[in-house]
C-alpha cells in the first residue's frame, strides 16, 4: 500500500492542490481504497468523506465493508448517518458532501472523497445541474411496477433539456430521470445551479485476477466476522427483504438465504459471482466518467 501512496504525493507535488480542491480516491469493490486514503490524510492532514451509498447506514457494518478502525482516528463524513430502511437519494449525498466539505474547509484542512459508487462521486466532481431537483411525493412509487419498455415510453413523452443525461442502465434510474423531467414540467421557471468543486481524481486498478482473488477472500473473512447473522438481526428488527434488496448484492443474497428461499451453497456462489460482475460494472462506470470529461490518475 506505501508503493501506492508515493504516486499519489508525487502528483501532488507537481500539481497545484489548495485545500479547496478535492482528492477524489476511487476503485471497485475490494481493491484498497479506504486504506490508502487514510495513508494519505495521515500524510498531508486531511479528513475523509464517504462515497458509499450502503456506509451511511447505521448496524450495517460486515456486509458494507464498514470497518471504523480502519480510520485510525482519521475524522471521516457520511458514515452511519441514516437508520437501515430509511430512504437516502443522489439529491441528499450532494448536500450532505457539501456541508461536510466546507466544515473540513473551515478546520484549514485537505478533503479526500473516497467511494466506488461511481454515479455519487460524478454527481459531486462533474456535477449535473438537475442532481438537486427533490423528489415529487409518490411519483416514484406510482412507477414501480412498470417494465423498462413501458417505462420508455412513459419518458419519450418529455421534451427533455439538451444537457440532461439520462442513465438507463437500471429501471430506478430510468424512473429518476421521468421525475426530473416531470418536475421540469411542472416547473419550468426552474434554473438549476452548478457547484461543483475542482477535484484531483486518483483510480485504483488492480489486475483483475488480483481484484478477483481479493473479492473472494473478502467475502470469506466476511461471512466468518458475522456477515449472516448481522443480517438476521436486521430482519428482526423489521427491515424486510425488498429493503435489504436495496441495500446491495450481499444483503439481498444474505436474506434469501436466511428466509429459506436458496440453499448455502447456491447462496456464496450466486452471491460471489455477483460481486465480480459488480465490480465490473463499477470500472465500466469509471470509464465513462473519463469518457464524459473527467481525468483520472489511474495508479
Amino acid at each position: 500500500m506505501i508503493d501506492r501512496l508515493k504516486p499519489i504525493l508525487s502528483l501532488l507535488e507537481q500539481q497545484s492542490v489548495p485545500k479547496e480542491k478535492v482528492i477524489v480516491i476511487l476503485g471497485p469493490t475490494a481493491s484498497g481504497k479506504t486504506k490508502l486514503a487514510v495513508q494519505l490524510a495521515q500524510q498531508i492532514d486531511a479528513e475523509i468523506i464517504s462515497a458509499d451509498s450502503r456506509q451511511i447506514y447505521r448496524r450495517m457494518d460486515i456486509g458494507t465493508g464498514k470497518d471504523l478502525t480502519e480510520y485510525q482516528g482519521i475524522p471521516y463524513h457520511l458514515i452511519d448517518i441514516q437508520e437501515p430502511g430509511a430512504k437516502y437519494n443522489l439529491g441528499n449525498f450532494i448536500a450532505d458532501f457539501h456541508q461536510a466539505h466546507q466544515s473540513i474547509l473551515k478546520k484549514g484542512k485537505h478533503t479526500i472523497l473516497c467511494g466506488g459508487t461511481g454515479l455519487y462521486l460524478q454527481s459531486v466532481i462533474q456535477q449535473t445541474p438537475y442532481a438537486l431537483i427533490p423528489s415529487i411525493t409518490g411519483f416514484k412509487e406510482s412507477l414501480a411496477g412498470k417494465t423498462a419498455p413501458e417505462l420508455m415510453d412513459r419518458l419519450s413523452t418529455y421534451a427533455c433539456p439538451l444537457d440532461f443525461q439520462i442513465d438507463h442502465s437500471t429501471n430506478k434510474r430510468i424512473i429518476r430521470a421521468i421525475e426530473i423531467l416531470e418536475f421540469l414540467q411542472q416547473n419550468p421557471e426552474f434554473k438549476p445551479k452548478q457547484q461543483a468543486p475542482e477535484a484531483l481524481v486518483i483510480g485504483l486498478n488492480p489486475p483483475l485476477e488480483k481484484r478477483r482473488e481479493s473479492i473472494s477472500k473478502r467475502l470469506n473473512e466476511r461471512i466468518k466476522s458475522g456477515f449472516l447473522q448481522e443480517v438476521e438481526q436486521l430482519l428482526i428488527e423489521g427491515v424486510s427483504h425488498d429493503q435489504l434488496q436495496y441495500y446491495g448484492l450481499e444483503y439481498k443474497y444474505a436474506s434469501l438465504y436466511l428466509l429459506g428461499q436458496v440453499d448455502y451453497t447456491t447462496f456464496f456462489t450466486k452471491l460471489e459471482t455477483e460481486i465480480h460482475r459488480y465490480a465490473k460494472r463499477q470500472m465500466t462506470y469509471f470509464r465513462k466518467m473519463e469518457k464524459d470529461g473527467i481525468k483520472i490518475h489511474w495508479i
